[in-house]
């Protein structure tokens, strides 16, 4: 799970296995497995950052188990 931002400000938490892509078209749009589109303030670089980031966790956690 990734922490962004709403356009309108409100934080949320994405579940980051459902991401398709993400894009800048100039605002972020994360485009979901199931087509759903999320506006985000954060910009592209700081979306892959992040699920990079918990796909690591995620990895160090399993070999941990």
């Amino acid at each position: 799970m990734i922490r962004v931002t709403r356009r309108s400000g409100g934080e949320f938490v994405l579940n980051a296995e459902l991401i398709k892509f993400v894009e800048g078209t100039p605002d972020t749009v994360v485009t979901l497995l199931n087509d759903e589109k999320l506006l985000v303030r954060e910009s592209v670089e700081e979306v892959v950052r992040r699920t990079a980031a918990y796909r690591r966790e995620i990895r160090l956690a399993d070999r941990l188990a």
